[in-house]
C-alpha cells in the first residue's frame, strides 16, 4: 500500500469545488453578467460552508476540550481559515475587475461618492420616500444582547456617531427583504450608459437624513459587517413534543446559535472592531474576516442584465418529450414504455402536468409523494389540494430537516394538512431524501401503478438549473417496490426486501459493493472491468476503499464528482485505474448515476443518494435500475459526453489543482451544450417517427 495520502479532507475539497465557482467569474469566455452571478453563487455557498462545515468543526474541537481529547481538528481548522481567506481575497480582486470590465460596456456600479448633482438629489428623494420607513437604528450599548439580535442572512451596517471625544456605535440592518437590492439611477438624457448603486450606498450617502435631529455628533461613518450562525440545533426529545413544533424549535434555536464568522470592512476602526467581536463573543476558532465594502454577495445570483443580451447566457428552451405525443394523457404514455427526463433540458411541465391530470381523473383514487424541497408557489403542491378537493387519498410525506428549507417545509407541511392531505414526517433522525412519486389508477378490474424515481427535487424553479434524472415507469416490480418503500417510510421497523431498488439504510451499502464486486471479479477473470460514477459528493471511506481495491485489481473507473471528493486518483499501486472530472458551468451538475460494463450488459441505475456515509446509511434513498435498453444507452452516451468536454472540465488530482482538462487538437466540447443538442436531436427523430406511425 502507497504511503501517500490516501483521503482529502472532505472540508478541504468543499473548498476545492467553491474554487471552481470562482474560476466561472474569472473565466474570460463567460458572459459578464454571469461572471458577477457566480460571483454571488461563490458567496451563497460559502455562507453555507460556514455554517454548516466549519461549524462542524469547531463543535469537534470544543467537544473534544471538554472531554479532555485531541485530534486533529485544530490544524484542519487552520488549513479551512487559510485556504477560505485566499479565495476571499481572489474574490476581492475578481469583483474589482469586474466592475472595470462592466464600465467597459457602459454599464457604471457606482458609490455614494461618485454620484453627480442630479443623482444626489434623486437618491436623497428615493431613501426619504422608499428607504426611510424601513430603517430601525438600533443603539449599541454595553447591555445589548448582540448575537440575539442579529440575524443571519442579513448584511449591516455599523455606524460611528463621533462628538469630540465621544463615541457612540449604532447598528443599521440593510432591508433587502422588502427593497431590491440593486437600485437604477437615472441619467441625463442621451448619455448611452447604465447607472447602478447598491442599497447600501444609498444608506451611506443618507445617514445624515436618518440620524440628524436625533443625535449630537461632528462625524458619521458607516462601515459594512455580516455574521454567520452555527446551523446545527438540538432537537428537544420531549414526547410532548410533535416533530413539527421540534422543528419550530429547532429552527428559533439556529437564529440565536453562536457566530462561526464575522465579516468586516477592513478599515472599520480598531475599537469599533474589539467592541463588536466582544458583543458577538467571537473565539479564536472563529474567522474574523477583513472584507471590502459590501457583504452578502449571495443577492449578486440575481443581478441584471441592463446592458446586451449577449452580457449573459443565451436561453436554451426546454425540450417537450416527444414520449408524451400522440397519446390522451400522460399515463398512457407511460403505461406504453418507460420515460426518462432529464432536466432543465427537457420541461420540467412533464412532471406538474402528469400531477394535475392525477388530481381530476376519475380512475386515479391515491397519490402519495416525498417533499423535501418545493418551490414557492408550486403549482404541483396546488395539484395536491386539488385532488384531496377531488376526492383522491393522497399522502404527502414532508422532509422537515432538509437543511435550510425547514421553516418552509413546516409551513407546506401546516397548508397541507389543512386541505385535508395526509401528512407524514417519516422518523426523526433518519432524513427522507427519496425523490417518489406513486400515482394508483383503477384500470378495469385491475389497479394499476405510475412511479416517479428522480435524483432530484420536485422543484419547479431548481428544474431549471440543476441537471437532473427522472423516470416515469408503470413497470409493475418497480412500482411495488415504490409502494414498499412508502410503507418503510410510514414503518422503518418492518422487515421489507428490495430486489429492483437500492433503498438506503437497507439495503444501499450491500447493493453498492456487490455492483462494485462483480466488476472485480470480471477483471480477475480477465475480463473487461469498468465502473463509471457520477455524483455530487465521494466521501464515503468505505466506498472508497472498495473503489481502490477495483483500482489495484485491474478495474478502469471513471467519475465525474461535482463538489467533495475525498479520494485521492492516480496514487500508485492504489488508485492508477482512477480518473475524475469535475465540470461547472451555467446549470449545477446534481444527477446520481451508477454504470457498471457487467461483462458486456451495462447495468445503468440513477439515484437520490450520494456516496456519503449519511446517505447510505442515516438516510432514506432510493436508486432505481434502467431497465429500458433505450434509455440505458441514453444515459451511458449522455455521461459519456461529459468525458469528452474540453471547455469546463477540471482534473481531480491530489493537490486539489482544478486544472482544466487540456484541449490539445480536439476540438472545443462543452459538455452541457452537447448533451442539450444530442437530447434536441433524439426528441426530432422520435418526433418524426411518431408522425410517420400515425
Amino acid at each position: 500500500m502507497s504511503s501517500e495520502k490516501l483521503y482529502i479532507e472532505k472540508e478541504l475539497s468543499w473548498l476545492s469545488f467553491n474554487e471552481r465557482v470562482l474560476q466561472e467569474a474569472a473565466d474570460q469566455s463567460v458572459p459578464l453578467i454571469e461572471r458577477i452571478r457566480f460571483l454571488g453563487i461563490f458567496s451563497n455557498n460559502l455562507d453555507e460552508f460556514y455554517k454548516v462545515r466549519f461549524a462542524d468543526v469547531k463543535r469537534r474541537i470544543l467537544i473534544n476540550q471538554e472531554r479532555g481529547g485531541n485530534d486533529n481538528s485544530k490544524h484542519l481548522l487552520t488549513k479551512m481559515q487559510s485556504k477560505a481567506l485566499r479565495l476571499n481575497e481572489r474574490f476581492d480582486a475578481l469583483y474589482q475587475e469586474l466592475i472595470r470590465d462592466m464600465a467597459r460596456h457602459r454599464i457604471f456600479l457606482v458609490n455614494e461618492h461618485q454620484l453627480n448633482d442630479t443623482q444626489q438629489i434623486w437618491i436623497q428623494k428615493y431613501f426619504k420616500r422608499q428607504v426611510l420607513h424601513h430603517m430601525s437604528p438600533v443603539l449599541l450599548t454595553e447591555d445589548i444582547n448582540l448575537i440575539q439580535f442579529l440575524k443571519d442572512e442579513y448584511a449591516y451596517i455599523a455606524v460611528e456617531l463621533k462628538k469630540q471625544e465621544h463615541t457612540q456605535y449604532v447598528l443599521l440592518e440593510i432591508p433587502t427583504d422588502h427593497l431590491p437590492r440593486f437600485v437604477m439611477v437615472p441619467e441625463q438624457k442621451g448619455k448611452r450608459r447604465k447607472t447602478i448603486i447598491l442599497l447600501d450606498n444609498i444608506i451611506r450617502f443618507c445617514l445624515n437624513d436618518l440620524f440628524q435631529g436625533f443625535f449630537e455628533y461632528d462625524q458619521i461613518n458607516g462601515y459594512a459587517m455580516k455574521m454567520t450562525r452555527d446551523a446545527e440545533y438540538d432537537l428537544s426529545r420531549e414526547v410532548e413534543y410533535s416533530l413539527i413544533e421540534q422543528m419550530s424549535e429547532g429552527v428559533s434555536q439556529r437564529l440565536t446559535a453562536m457566530p462561526v464568522r464575522f465579516v468586516y470592512q477592513r478599515d472599520m476602526p480598531e475599537a469599533m472592531l474589539h467592541f463588536l467581536c466582544k458583543k458577538l463573543g467571537i473565539s479564536n476558532y472563529d474567522s474574523q474576516i477583513p472584507g471590502a465594502r459590501y457583504h452578502n454577495f449571495k443577492d449578486f445570483i440575481a443581478f441584471p442584465n441592463v446592458g446586451r443580451e449577449y452580457l449573459e447566457y443565451k436561453p436554451l428552451p426546454p425540450i417537450r418529450c416527444a414520449d408524451f405525443d400522440g397519446y390522451a394523457n400522460s399515463f398512457d404514455a407511460i403505461k406504453n414504455q418507460d420515460i426518462l427526463l432529464y432536466f432543465p433540458y427537457h420541461t420540467f411541465d412533464h412532471i406538474t402536468e402528469l400531477v394535475r391530470q392525477a388530481s381530476f381523473d376519475p380512475k386515479v383514487f391515491s397519490i402519495k409523494i416525498n417533499i423535501y424541497r418545493v418551490a414557492k408557489d408550486s403549482r404541483l403542491i396546488n395539484s395536491l389540494i386539488d385532488s384531496v378537493h377531488n376526492g383522491k387519498n393522497v399522502t404527502v410525506v414532508v422532509e422537515l430537516q432538509a437543511r435550510f428549507d425547514e421553516e418552509a417545509n413546516i409551513e407546506w407541511a401546516k397548508v397541507l394538512t389543512e386541505a385535508g392531505v395526509q401528512v407524514l414526517f417519516g422518523t426523526p433522525g433518519l432524513k427522507i431524501h427519496a425523490k417518489l412519486l406513486l400515482i394508483n389508477r383503477r384500470e378495469g378490474d385491475d389497479i394499476v401503478r405510475y412511479a416517479h424515481i428522480g435524483t432530484g427535487n420536485f422543484h419547479e424553479k431548481n428544474a431549471r438549473i440543476y441537471t437532473d434524472f427522472s423516470l416515469l415507469t408503470a413497470d409493475a416490480e418497480i412500482t411495488n417496490e415504490v409502494r414498499n418503500v412508502f410503507g418503510y417510510i410510514e414503518n422503518p421497523y418492518r422487515p421489507v426486501k428490495f430486489n429492483q431498488l437500492i433503498v438506503s439504510p437497507r439495503n444501499s451499502r450491500k447493493q453498492l459493493y456487490q455492483l462494485i464486486d462483480n466488476e472485480i471479479t470480471n477483471a480477475s477473470l480477465g475480463k473487461k472491468a469498468k465502473i463509471t460514477l457520477k455524483a455530487n459528493n465521494l466521501v464515503d471511506k468505505g466506498l472508497i476503499n472498495k473503489l481502490y481495491s477495483a483500482s489495484t485489481l485491474g478495474v478502469e473507473i471513471r467519475m465525474v464528482i461535482r463538489g467533495m471528493c475525498a479520494l485521492v486518483p492516480g496514487v500508485e499501486g492504489v488508485s492508477d485505474n482512477i480518473k475524475i472530472i469535475s465540470i461547472v458551468d451555467r446549470f449545477l451538475e446534481h444527477p446520481r448515476v451508477l454504470i457498471t460494463h457487467n461483462d458486456g450488459d451495462p447495468q445503468v441505475y440513477i439515484s437520490s443518494a450520494d456516496w456519503m456515509t449519511r446517505n447510505i446509511d442515516h438516510r432514506i434513498e432510493v436508486a432505481t435500475p434502467i431497465r429500458d435498453p433505450r434509455l440505458k444507452q441514453r444515459i451511458i452516451h449522455i455521461i459519456n459526453i461529459h468525458f469528452t468536454d474540453t471547455v469546463k472540465a477540471r482534473w481531480i488530482d491530489k493537490e486539489m489543482s482544478n486544472s482544466y482538462v487540456a484541449r490539445g487538437n480536439r476540438k472545443k466540447i462543452r459538455s452541457q451544450i452537447a448533451i442539450y443538442d444530442y437530447l434536441k436531436n433524439v426528441e426530432k427523430q422520435a418526433k418524426k417517427k411518431n408522425e410517420s406511425n400515425a
